[in-house]
């Protein structure tokens, strides 16, 4: 099964573990991950995070281009052509290099977002340099007909169906996300239009696969029981000898200022729980000013940060209004950022009651702002999810090769702590008040179906 993450899923991961997708940055004192690199002439970046717990390596390799970077009128190319990178080459046969993982006792699996795409094998450490050979070739020797693509244009569409079509939330959250963005891609789903994905071809998805997969438009992170010295000589041996390619300019897209909040409503036969959510667009990584960057991530972890979070606190615990409440903060983009707030109201309560009472504590932030024990509170929890993060096997990958996609640094990701740490009362208070003071919000609600 192959995976197609849009924003809206990235969101999510923030709300569980902000350490997951924010990038880190500060001195070196706070290290999360204690990672070794190295870059091979073609200019491919290795990343190689030690961790010897056990016998076992992640093995993946991050693309710089994802959704945003498709020709206008051909959505969903990214997402497509990650489905077909599965299909075989000059060398092996289709299926093949899935069948090779599975005969290894790996196990794999891809995932496609708006900035980037990745594929990946998890594998006993003696069986790692097989993985970089199969994907040293899919890397340069692609071979597609039409074929090995019609059949599997229609498990696209199929994915198109079940995430979106089929799914009341999934089908609000595409036009929320064309309504919010009014120039910027982010605007079209990563998995792309119906319309557009039956039109593409063989054509379109050769040329996106020789102008942006290259070894200097990727990032190889091996996250496991592998040192640098180790990976080296492998790395050189695979992938050292694929050229490097000119690269595109890409554009640079600006969002035009946004004057007037709008709301989307969406009424389905399939919803049994109403819900209402509001979001705007927010600084970025990418787009600043980092010290509002920062301060959002303590505010989202403040508003939205589990039970204890004031949000849910107020409008589930104290006033039995709602069975959810939060807020959360997408800040790692190479474009605009979002923050948004959510809410779905308790059996005898409406959506227009979590709306008035979401409203009010707004008002109440605006007012009073957040508390000196509030901001503590909330860089000790993110603090406590980077060291939590170093458990896994695969959650240094996620951190680090999404960060160095989208435009950061290992130096960035390695001291997060220490700036999340210097977050002040006031510029928390700050930036909460620059953002929630401008117009260009999107209100969505999801309701039943009226009944006559």
């Amino acid at each position: 099964m192959r995976i197609s993450i849009r924003r809206a899923a990235i969101v999510a991961a923030v709300i569980a573990a902000a350490v997951i997708v924010a990038p880190f940055a500060g001195t070196a004192q706070a290290a999360v991950f204690n990672p070794e690199s190295f870059t091979l002439d073609n200019g491919l970046q290795v990343v190689v995070i030690p961790n010897k717990r056990v016998p076992v390596v992640s093995h993946t390799i991050y693309y710089k281009v994802g959704a945003i970077d498709e020709p206008p009128a051909k959505s969903g190319l990214a997402h497509f052509l990650e489905h077909l990178m599965f299909k075989g080459t000059t060398k092996f046969k289709p299926g093949e290099f899935s069948a090779i993982v599975a005969r290894n006792g790996g196990q794999e699996n891809a995932f496609t977002t708006q900035e980037y795409t990745g594929y990946y094998q998890t594998v006993a450490k003696d069986r790692l340099e097989k993985m970089m050979e199969i994907e040293a070739d899919r890397m340069t020797n692609l071979v597609l007909t039409d074929a090995l693509i019609e059949p599997e244009r229609k498990v696209v569409l199929e994915e198109r169906r079940s995430r979106i079509e089929n799914s009341p939330n999934g089908k609000l959250q595409e036009v929320v996300g064309a309504t919010l963005f009014m120039n910027h891609p982010y605007r079209i789903p990563t998995i792309g239009w119906a319309h557009e994905i039956r039109d593409l071809t063989r054509e379109d998805m050769m040329n996106f696969y020789h102008t942006w997969y290259a070894p200097n438009n990727a990032i190889l992170v091996l996250s496991g029981d592998i040192t640098a010295a180790e990976a080296k000589p492998l790395v050189e041996k695979y992938y050292g000898k694929i050229p490097a390619r000119t690269l595109p300019a890409r554009p640079h897209w600006v969002e035009p200022p946004q004057t007037a909040d709008r709301r989307v409503t969406l009424r389905h036969k399939q919803v049994q729980q109403p819900s209402w959510s509001r979001r705007m667009l927010a600084p970025s990584y990418a787009t600043g000013p980092q010290a509002d960057v920062y301060a959002l991530q303590v505010l989202a972890e403040i508003l939205g940060g589990g039970s204890t979070s004031r949000l849910y606190k107020s409008l589930a615990v104290e006033q039995h209004a709602a069975v959810s409440a939060g807020a959360w903060y997408e800040a790692q983009a190479r474009g605009p950022g979002a923050f948004g707030f959510y809410g779905a109201p308790r059996a005898g309560k409406t959506v227009d009651d979590v709306e008035k009472l979401m409203n009010a504590e707004i008002k109440k932030l605006l007012k009073d702002g957040v508390t000196e024990t509030e901001v503590k509170q909330a860089i000790q929890r993110l603090k406590d999810a980077a060291i939590f993060a170093r458990d896994s096997i695969s959650s240094p990958s996620r951190v680090l090769g999404s960060a160095l996609a989208m435009g950061q640094t290992i130096d960035d990701v390695e001291a997060w702590p220490d700036r999340i740490g210097a977050v002040t009362v006031d510029a928390v208070n700050k930036a909460a008040r620059s953002l929630l003071v401008n117009k260009g919000s999107v209100t969505a609600v999801l309701l039943p179906e009226e009944t006559t």
